[in-house]
């Protein structure tokens, strides 16, 4: 069974109880105004990767992952509704409408998802189609006594009606304080912690409400298409670590007060990916997207497989030698697989698949589970046929096309293959002679190598 860490819980847990066939699983999914970085993954690859060790235990998993497309401040915390949209900061900059963007960079965001073999989740609900419930729920937290609009047509939640605040991130109201980039509290608020959950404007992309023109705030939307798309109790919710505070409180908070119970069972976070050392960020120049990946001659799934050599709430430091030491190892990995797809097939090894799949289990412990299935690459006394199986049968967890050399390595003279391999482990070693032996051992078959900026080729 799957055990993750509880961000709330503070500890490692089931994610499901004993029994259980199906799992509904939310992840925040992006705010549309920018291509998505490689850090932004982190995160997608996290709720991909639990998916996929779910289903492999025949469990059913339904997923939603929503498009912020509206409502998604540059600076959520200012207290000014009137604040700059992402999304129409950056239609403005293009000179572009809000939706035009909205649209351009989703597509563009799918089309990187589909790259990382990121399975598409059964719902994907778009903020600007789903503002009748959240003004539903916003209606409904005023009845309740949860929220309250105030004359200029904004709507607050009052964050003193929900004592459990705070469990997720440590931050209690008792302990918050005003935000320090703004002049004193808002004087509509009841509370300095209060937050909009409707703000009014007469700007691009608003709606009409009893309480007047506006649009929503950033936090109710992801409660109202989770609410809508997975019903009252949601199984897992998963997010970036920054999105603890105050996102997921808040979604916490207003999604509990609406349905009065616990609506979500287990938080789970990725923790940050810091490129160089760094924090990804323009004003660093250190921003690096999937495209420049494939533009250096990489494979789109080196990242993902860089990914995994981390643990999803450990901080990782990714750099250009990582990616492509990841991506080296995925071209050798497909070489072996189809190398070994030309043997007899013979059973995988049981015992060494159940490690490499308890690995998965016990809080998605991915770095172990690599170093597992290199150990069986190198593991001569297991039959070729039996690694390709048990490879194959790992790849619907990792998600690295595995199998796309398969037919490949036909052209290949009998024993090529394992020393072309064994050269990539020479360069990986830095025996410079040992390559060179190599490639004349090759040179000797028929099989001419180079060695480019994008790795070993041959002919």
């Amino acid at each position: 069974m799957l055990r993750l860490y509880d961000t709330r819980d503070r500890q490692v847990e089931p994610i499901l109880p004993e029994g259980a066939r199906s799992m509904r699983m939310y992840t925040c999914g992006p705010t549309v105004y920018r291509y998505a970085h490689v850090g932004n993954f982190r995160s997608y690859v996290l709720s991909d990767l639990i998916r996929r060790v779910s289903e492999r235990q025949r469990v059913r998993v339904i997923a939603c992952r929503n498009i912020t497309d509206v409502g998604h401040l540059v600076d959520d915390a200012e207290i000014d509704p009137r604040g700059e949209d992402k999304v129409l900061a950056q239609a403005r900059a293009e000179g572009r409408t809000g939706l035009e963007i909205a649209r351009f960079y989703e597509a563009a965001f799918l089309s990187d998802t589909a790259a990382l073999n990121i399975r598409p989740p059964e719902h994907s609900p778009r903020a600007t189609e789903t503002i009748d419930p959240m003004i539903e729920m916003i209606a409904k937290l005023i009845e309740k006594g949860h929220a309250y609009p105030t004359p200029d047509g904004s709507v607050f939640f009052d964050a003193a009606s929900f004592p459990a605040y705070g469990e997720i991130s440590g931050n209690r109201l008792d302990r918050l304080k005003p935000g320090h980039r703004v002049e004193g509290v808002d004087p509509r608020k009841r509370f300095h912690a209060d937050w909009a959950l409707w703000k009014p404007s007469e700007r691009e992309m608003t709606w009409q409400t009893p309480w007047g023109r506006g649009f929503p705030g950033w936090h109710i939307e992801c409660s109202a298409m989770s609410l809508l798309f997975l019903g009252e109790r949601v199984d897992l919710h998963t997010g970036g670590i920054d999105l603890r505070f105050p996102h997921h409180e808040d979604e916490r908070a207003q999604s509990d007060s609406t349905a009065g119970h616990e609506v979500v069972r287990h938080w789970v976070h990725g923790e940050h990916l810091l490129f160089d050392g760094r924090k990804m960020a323009k004003s660093t120049g250190n921003v690096v997207l999937l495209g420049d990946v494939t533009e250096a001659g990489l494979d789109p799934l080196a990242v993902r497989l860089a990914l995994l050599e981390h643990r999803y709430r450990q901080q990782m430091n990714l750099t250009w030698d990582t990616l492509r030491a990841a991506d080296r190892a995925l071209r050798r990995w497909r070489s072996r697989v189809a190398e070994w797809s030309e043997s007899p097939s013979r059973p995988m090894p049981a015992d060494r698949v159940s490690r490499i799949e308890a690995a998965f289990d016990d809080d998605l412990d991915t770095p172990l589970a690599l170093r597992l299935l290199r150990e069986l690459e190198r593991d001569d006394s297991v039959a070729p046929g039996a690694r390709f199986e048990a490879f194959l049968h790992l790849d619907q967890i990792l998600g690295l096309d595995l199998s796309i050399d398969i037919g490949r390595s036909a052209s290949l003279p009998p024993g090529a293959a394992e020393l072309l391999e064994q050269r990539l482990r020479a360069r990986d070693a830095g025996d410079w002679a040992a390559s060179d032996r190599l490639r004349e051992e090759l040179a000797v078959l028929g099989v001419r190598v180079s060695d480019t900026p994008d790795g070993q080729s041959w002919s």
